[in-house]
């Protein structure tokens, strides 16, 4: 089940559950869309894979599966992986 991590890893831009603009790689690495096109270019900075559009968890489910709480923030700042082409 995916986590729905609580923010831009870039940024630090808030994306709650029913974001429409949170986008996340295989690993679940979450950015705002924002950041993956002007920042990242499309590309994870960890894995460099690319990014899908975070599914949106029905309301209705969310008390049973809550969003993660765990916030991911890269303080140093992020760019693009030096071997994404």
């Amino acid at each position: 089940m995916l986590e729905l991590r609580p923010g831009c890893e870039c940024c630090d831009r808030n994306l709650p559950p029913d974001a429409t603009d949170a986008m996340i790689c295989t690993f679940e690495c979450t950015f705002c869309a924002d950041c993956v096109e002007t920042v990242l270019r499309g590309v994870c900075p960890n894995c460099g894979g690319n990014f899908s559009s975070r599914p949106i968890r029905p309301a209705s489910l969310l008390q049973k599966y809550p969003a993660s709480t765990r916030r991911v923030f890269k303080a140093e700042g992020c760019s693009p992986r030096a071997d994404a082409a």
